[in-house]
């Protein structure tokens, strides 16, 4: 397993990252409450020192040598359960450290509709927020009512609702507060400003899913995009077309030791995919917001966006399933969007092998591809 060792006391964090990199961490603590969280980042804030606030470790790429601050890992789970009225549907209340994957079984199992699509996901339902996490044509925006957070710059709990969110294509404020105006790393970096402590969610009742907006997933099913299924049949064919390209966690399946998507899927002007060749896949953009008022819909399509897969670019720039490998880090055999760790290298290996593979698509085909996970200290 790679990763350096690095100056820190703590554990390695290659051992609780899912790409099985990085070095030991200068100080980790595990938080078990809310208030245990919030004082530990408090404490180190004041202190001046780096905090790295850790849930399941499946959207970050660590450093070799770690990381020469405080790493706090929330380790609470649980759901509770608000209102499930027939009228108002379903809201629930879930700590940060909750693993996602349990969200969404309980959601299928109990009949709360909007998050089968993204069933088997990786981490925890704080880092689901932050950038607005997605897949199958559905996105959490679509059905987080709050997020209660710790805003460090004030030094207070502060408690935003959907509008104060900023949600987007894979990003939101509070994903959005890492960056400074000029793109450079803030001064909050590698944890946004505002630490989420729990997240609030509002669901319809029912036993058929929101409308399919993913072809791939409405024909697996055999329905058109924009009609619904059964909630258990939507999560069984979304978990199998994701362990079918690597993207289900499987210790003895090193496609699966990834961060998952290493790239999101570039959202561009219509005149940009324009330029691209004519059979680069082309998708709406649609708002998280459902264009009917009556009953479930999709959401609106955004006329002046365009959304194209970035595995098509990555594969018709030259960089196929499994290039790189034999090697310690290569693409997945299963899915060129993943950069994977074999066993026995280290970061900078992997981050040189998503510049080659950025710098390849954007000489082919002129867009930059934007990395989907968190890189503590350092940029592509």
């Amino acid at each position: 397993m790679g990763g350096g060792a690095g100056p820190g006391t703590g554990p390695r964090l290659a051992d609780l990252t899912t790409l099985r990199l990085g070095g030991r961490a200068a100080r980790y603590v595990e938080a078990s409450s809310a208030e245990e969280l919030v004082a530990a980042v408090r404490e180190a804030d004041a202190a001046g020192e780096p905090v790295l606030v850790l849930g399941g470790g499946s959207n970050v790429v660590v450093p070799d040598d770690g990381f020469p601050g405080l790493v706090v890992r929330d380790v609470r789970s649980d759901i509770e359960v608000e209102d499930a009225g027939a009228c108002g549907g379903a809201s629930i209340t879930v700590p940060a450290g909750t693993p996602w994957v349990d969200v969404v079984d309980r959601a299928v199992a109990e009949g709360w509709v909007g998050v089968e699509a993204l069933a088997g996901i990786p981490g925890s339902t704080g880092a689901t927020p932050v950038q607005n996490v997605g897949a199958y044509g559905q996105e959490v925006s679509g059905v987080v009512s709050l997020v209660r957070t710790w805003d460090r710059e004030l030094g207070r709990i502060r408690t935003l609702a959907l509008p104060d969110l900023g949600f987007g294509y894979r990003t939101s404020v509070l994903k959005r507060s890492l960056r400074d105006d000029d793109g450079a790393w803030s001064r909050w970096a590698p944890t946004p400003r505002w630490v989420v402590l729990e997240v609030g969610f509002q669901l319809r009742l029912g036993t058929l899913s929101a409308p399919v907006a993913y072809a791939e997933l409405a024909r697996r099913l055999g329905v058109e995009v924009g009609q619904r299924a059964p909630l258990a049949d939507v999560r069984s064919a979304v978990l199998e077309l994701r362990g079918g390209k690597g993207m289900v966690l499987d210790a003895a399946d090193p496609d699966t030791w990834s961060a998952g998507s290493f790239f999101t899927n570039p959202v561009v002007p219509v005149g940009v995919a324009d330029g691209l060749p004519a059979d680069a896949p082309r998708y709406p953009v649609r708002s998280s917001t459902p264009q009917g008022t009556t009953g479930p819909s999709l959401g609106a399509i955004d006329e002046s966006l365009v959304k194209t897969s970035a595995a098509w670019l990555i594969e018709h720039a030259g960089f196929g399933k499994g290039f790189g490998l034999p090697g310690t880090v290569g693409l997945s055999t299963k899915h060129s969007l993943a950069l994977t760790h074999r066993g026995g290298g280290t970061t900078t290996e992997l981050l040189a092998l998503a510049r080659t593979v950025r710098d390849g698509v954007r000489e082919r085909f002129g867009v930059e591809l934007e990395p989907e996970p968190v890189v503590v200290g350092a940029t592509l």
